[in-house]
């Protein structure tokens, strides 16, 4: 069977269609372009109405491009509004998050082809409901240069601008040894490095019904940062990145371990991570229902400049919430000049059916929000420029990305603590780890100069 995966939303998405689609790839069939194939899958995001009308689109798309082609929605959208896109007469199944969990998935693809009548098979989830957890292993050959790892899916938090409880369930960890023999087999099938990716990162552990049973007698409670030790424990010359942690979750021993960062062969823990404060106001952060208040940022982000000068730090904000005020505004625009944070997105509120904030009042105009936006991001683009500024000169590990430069034909290097710069070189250092130095910083233009191949376990 000819087959081509789509994927919208998320890295948890981005690393779960890389597995479907190397799993497909282990049973004999082949991944190639829309236009070519006889399945067509769509995994897809429902964090915004927006994001469910690119669904649709894109099942309308593909249907245009290729009317032959079975074509199949699964992810967020597919669980949030299973009914309405069964009625889509451009589809051929709704197939929801817990159904691609392992490999029951491949046997309703493989059925689809030959199945007349559309199928639906979508288990509804709750903010009360734990499915089991994902089974399906990672791809050890993505395009992608650094793999995902998902270790950890859904959320027990109630954030009123937020749908991901209801679409992907309660939250629930990846056993510690599964992680460690799937890290494994990425770390032997080459991988540079590794992206831990998950619905709520800092949550792993927190659903094992206690350490007694998961650890044995006198061992401590499983978290986060217990898991990094472990990996790295387990798979020394391993090159690991976390994805998003909420700020109060950043506990002295996950800090510790981003201080530690990597050694001498680039592996360790990247001195990276993405903050999602979302918003500088504790009246918002309140009414958002986040469990973190502007004090937990505060106060980790000089602890972790303490521990790694050098470190990269990223963020999401959003602005025009509900009762967003210009005082707490100003309040969010006066966090970020103080912690100088230089990664982040910004985003415009809007409202989400289903999530309680849609029902919230005082709605700030968008002309309004907007003009906010562009103050903030114009705030975190001087952070960005000082921060990699400062960096001119520094020594970094980094990965050589599996592509060149279409503009110049550069090498693609990014660092651990996540400045992309274009660099010199053979195709050899493609997906290689590399000693690099930070060598011109512009507007136009950021390179650094490659001082060493660095070999894994070296």
């Amino acid at each position: 069977m000819r087959f081509a995966v789509e994927t919208h939303g998320c890295r948890l998405n981005q690393a779960e269609s890389d597995a479907i689609a190397e799993q497909l790839r282990a049973r004999g069939h082949r991944q190639v372009a829309l236009e070519d194939a006889e399945l067509y899958v769509l995994n897809s995001c429902a964090i915004t109405h927006a994001a469910d009308a690119d669904a649709r689109a894109a099942i309308r798309r593909a249907r245009r491009r290729n009317p032959d082609a079975r074509v199949v929605i699964t992810g967020c959208h597919a669980n949030a509004e299973p009914e309405q896109l069964a009625a889509m007469p451009e589809l051929d199944a709704v197939i929801g998050n817990v159904e691609k969990r392992g490999p029951e998935l491949l046997d309703l693809l493989e059925g689809v082809v030959e199945r007349p009548a559309p199928l639906v098979a979508v288990e509804r989830l709750t903010r009360r409901l734990r499915p089991r957890p994902w089974v399906a292993p990672p791809a050890e050959a993505p395009a992608r240069t650094r793999p995902l790892l998902k270790v950890q899916d859904g959320c027990d938090y109630q954030c009123s601008f937020c749908i991901v409880p209801q679409v992907r369930g309660r939250s629930r960890s990846a056993p510690p040894e599964l992680a460690s023999e799937q890290l494994g087999a990425l770390v032997d099938a080459g991988a540079p490095e590794v992206v831990l990716t998950g619905a709520h990162l800092g949550a792993w552990g927190r659903d094992s019904r206690s350490a007694r049973e998961t650890q044995g007698v006198g061992a401590r409670k499983q978290s986060l940062a217990t898991l990094l030790a472990g990996l790295l424990r387990d798979h020394p010359s391993a090159r690991l990145r976390l994805g998003s942690v909420d700020p109060h979750e950043v506990d002295d021993e996950l800090a510790a371990l981003l201080g530690q960062g990597t050694d001498e062969s680039g592996a360790g823990l990247c001195q990276h991570i993405h903050l999602p404060v979302q918003s500088g106001d504790d009246g918002i952060l309140r009414a958002m229902r986040r469990a973190h208040r502007v004090a937990d940022l505060d106060q980790l982000i000089p602890r972790l400049r303490a521990l790694a000068p050098n470190i990269g730090l990223g963020t999401d904000v959003i602005l025009g919430f509900p009762g967003e005020t210009e005082a707490a505004f100003e309040r969010s625009l006066a966090l970020f000049e103080t912690c100088a944070i230089p990664f982040a997105h910004v985003f415009v509120w809007s409202p989400r059916r289903g999530t309680p904030a849609a029902l919230l009042g005082d709605r700030v105009s968008p002309e309004v929000a907007a003009r906010r936006s562009r103050i903030l991001r114009d705030q975190v683009a001087a952070s960005e420029r000082a921060f990699v500024e400062s960096q001119l000169g520094h020594e970094r590990s980094a990965v050589v990305l599996r592509h060149r430069r279409r503009s110049d034909g550069a090498l693609v290097a990014l660092t651990d603590n996540y400045l992309k710069l274009a660099v010199d070189g053979p195709d050899e250092l493609l997906g290689r780890r590399v000693l690099l130095r930070v060598e011109l910083v512009t507007e136009q233009e950021r390179r650094g100069q490659v001082l060493a191949s660095m070999t894994p376990g070296s």
